[in-house]
């Protein structure tokens, strides 16, 4: 299945994080204090405020762990995130 993301929206497959403690306890990505997520854009929109941030597919951007919407693509977990939930670049 495609999805192309509307306007100034950003789709992204979030990387899985997972933390191990000394003691070898595995604490999943929804116990983890930090707020921001790390992912790979799959898809962009054509909005203008998008084309401003200057992204394109494949890159590793950070984003706001809370914001935008789950959606799953053959079968994997995304989300459709809009421009303004993406923090950084990662280079």
């Amino acid at each position: 299945m495609a999805i192309r993301p509307l306007g100034d929206r950003i789709l992204v497959k979030p990387l899985k994080e997972e933390e191990v403690r000394a003691s070898g306890i595995v604490l999943p990505d929804t116990a983890s204090k930090e707020k921001k997520a790390e992912g790979t854009i799959l898809a962009l929109g054509a909005g203008e405020e998008l084309a401003k941030l200057n992204l394109s597919v494949g890159n590793n951007v950070l984003f706001k762990k809370w914001g935008g919407e789950e959606v799953e693509v053959d079968g994997d977990a995304c989300k459709i995130l809009n421009h303004d939930d993406v923090v950084a670049v990662i280079e």
